[in-house]
């Protein structure tokens, strides 16, 4: 199942129109911000999905009756483009578990590449509920390498993955791969270039948050 929230009239779509902007990238703290805001959005929509429980709650004046939210939660990150668009998560899923991978990819000279798993940190995943967050989906293959990882730790009850642009191949790979996870997208794009990045997406996400790198 795929959730395109730009298909919907939302602030989200402001977010994302200032993530996108060549000219408003150039402030970090705004760029990281906007990042946050959208994983906060996409947490709160999938919120909608899960279980929750009725329960009694002591105010100074009564008892009053709540839903709680009734699964366990686990938000595993994609580094370095994940931290801010991990936090929005965290922030709407305060005591979840979590997890962070990195994983990038490696180029060759013949234009091909592959993803180089080198950091994975899990608790366990048995029948818990994986939020598995990536800034970028372009090919798909990093949350597949991610995923085959993580099948070691339990089989999660559900698996969601959230990004804020995916491209069409992209997610038709995810879906082909893993037909019962659920997609979060804020946007998805057309269009892959011949070196794999979206377009017209929004550039290097990593960069645009922390800064360039160095890399062989």
């Amino acid at each position: 199942m795929l959730h395109n929230l730009s298909k919907n009239s939302s602030v989200i779509n402001h977010y994302l129109a200032e993530i996108r902007d060549a000219k408003k990238q150039v402030d970090r703290l705004r760029f990281r911000s906007n990042i946050r805001r959208c994983g906060e959005m996409i947490a709160y929509e999938l919120s909608k999905t899960l279980k929750y429980k009725s329960v009694e709650v002591e105010t100074p004046l009564g008892v009053a009756k709540s839903e709680v939210l009734d699964q366990s939660v686990v938000i595993a990150s994609i580094l370095r483009a994940g931290l801010p668009f991990h936090q929005g998560f965290l922030n709407v899923f305060d005591e979840a578990d979590n997890a962070f991978i990195s994983a990038y990819r490696k180029h060759h000279k013949d234009g091909t590449f592959e993803i180089d798993l080198q950091y994975l940190t899990c608790p366990p995943l048995e029948d818990r509920v994986l939020i598995l967050s990536d800034a970028m989906l372009a090919t798909g293959a990093s949350i597949q390498k991610t995923l085959q990882n993580l099948e070691s730790y339990g089989k999660p009850s559900k698996v969601h993955i959230a990004t804020i642009i995916a491209s069409v191949d992209g997610i038709k790979y995810i879906r082909r791969l893993y037909p019962n996870a659920v997609i979060w997208a804020c946007a998805v794009d057309e269009e892959l270039t011949a070196r794999s990045y979206i377009v017209p997406g929004l550039g290097d996400a990593g960069d645009l948050a922390f800064g360039e790198k160095l890399q062989e």
